[in-house]
């Protein structure tokens, strides 16, 4: 018998081996993801063929991210007393998206005047090629307010968990849950059966997540492979200017939140690390939801405040997006050597507020709600979108990350304006301030 030889530091009582470091998920997709960089740079057309991969592990989270949603808020929402306390919990969470995004907002444009990464590039908008953006101008043009309030409300009850439109799924799950509790007792046996149901799927979530390794291994192999690091390297300042501002923005904002709700955002990052490590790999923030969901209501959140507050943050509270948008569209007015006056900046700012929203739900949404902004400024060429349409995916991991993060602290802090967080057990979960 060959025997094992296991490799460790003890510290204390403690031992802490590589063996059992690689059985944890944050562990499996990191190493996943120097594969596929390792695949996709040395061998670029495997690395594109590997691109399924990645592809059918978020339609595998796709396909469970509806049902969770709607036994998560129907159940707690059914549960309560008190069905007042929905709007309350739903006007506090808006008034904490409009808030921070708006904060996000400024502050690309702050670190866009500042840095100024598009400075010295003196890019002639005529040798622009607007053929390779103008798929995304099209999405960018039929999308509109008007458009995205309507299609918050389903064609039929069908439909919104067909299509997997988070949107629309909770707003029927809202109404579905109300009526539920309106009825009394005659709708328990359907409340119970909704509470049954919720352990096997988050079981099925766990089961799930066990291929996101390969799923994180495709995606990053297609990226490397399709789009090469070199493509990085001509506006690398912008890349880094955009990882280094988002980055301030969690450990300085959003770190000074969580320090006035009594924990810090190091625990946060710590207690979520799998999932954010998820979302790095497949540049997909819908991927790391429901296991998100999950630990939120171990942390101590309420069901309720976990289910309205959450989805409708990867819709409305996307801080990452919005600094983006903000920094992105400076970059190529720089580039262009087009001066942006004071007032077309607020303009900017108005106008991001409008297309951060609706764009919500859309594939590569981020891009989308980019070229939605330049179409409204005057000045600016859409045609702009080229400069940054090859590191675009570069920058979309960053985007995902920022969302989640920030999306992750507005549950925590709506719930503890409701008093529906358990600070003690927060404080356990998170390993204490």
């Amino acid at each position: 018998m060959v025997q094992k030889i296991k490799t460790g530091i003890t510290e204390g009582k403690k031992v802490y081996s590589f063996r059992n470091l690689y059985r944890h998920l944050y562990a499996q997709v990191i190493i996943a993801i120097i594969c596929g960089i390792i695949v996709g740079y040395f061998w670029p057309g495997l690395g594109e063929a590997l691109k399924p991969l990645g592809d059918a592990f978020i339609k595998l989270v796709k396909m469970i991210i509806t049902p969770v949603i709607f036994l998560t808020i129907v159940s707690g929402i059914a549960g309560m007393s008190d069905l007042r306390k929905v709007g309350r919990v739903a006007g506090k969470a808006f008034a904490y998206f409009f808030t921070f995004s708006t904060l996000a907002l400024i502050i690309g444009l702050i670190v866009g005047n500042v840095l100024q990464p598009g400075h010295g590039l003196h890019i002639n908008p005529a040798t622009l090629d607007e053929a390779a953006v103008a798929a995304y101008a099209a999405k960018a043009h039929d999308t509109s307010i008007i458009a995205f309030l309507l299609n918050i409300i389903p064609a039929t009850v069908v439909s919104a968990f067909a299509e997997g439109n988070i949107l629309q799924v909770l707003f029927f799950s809202v109404l579905f849950g109300i009526a539920l509790g309106a009825v009394g007792d005659k709708g328990k046996p359907v409340l119970n059966f909704i509470q049954a149901l919720i352990v096997p799927f988050f079981k099925l979530v766990a089961i799930l997540m066990k291929a996101a390794p390969i799923g994180a291994f495709g995606a990053i192999a297609f990226t490397i492979g399709r789009y090469g690091l070199g493509s990085v390297a001509n506006l690398a300042y912008l890349v880094l200017t955009f990882y280094i501002t988002s980055l301030l923005f969690i450990v300085l904002v959003l770190g000074a939140v969580c320090r006035r709700c009594g924990f810090s955002i190091f625990s946060l990052l710590n207690y979520i690390k799998d999932e954010l490590v998820l979302v790095l790999g497949t540049s997909s923030s819908e991927s790391a939801l429901p296991s998100l969901m999950e630990k939120m209501e171990k942390a101590g959140a309420k069901k309720t405040v976990v289910g309205l507050v959450m989805p409708a943050g990867y819709s409305f509270n996307l801080d990452g997006t919005n600094i983006y948008m903000t920094l992105a569209t400076l970059f190529i007015a720089q580039a262009l050597d087009i001066h942006l006056p004071f007032g077309q900046q607020i303009l900017l700012l108005l106008v991001a507020m409008l297309s951060s929203k609706g764009a919500a739900g859309i594939a590569g949404a981020g891009f989308i709600t980019l070229a939605a902004t330049l179409q409204v400024l005057p000045d600016l060429p859409v045609a702009g979108l080229t400069l940054i349409l090859g590191i675009d995916r570069f920058m979309s991991e960053c985007r995902a990350l920022t969302n989640v993060i920030g999306n992750t602290i507005a549950c925590i802090v709506v719930a503890k304006w409701e008093n529906e967080l358990d600070e003690k057990r927060l404080r356990k979960t998170l390993g204490g301030t």
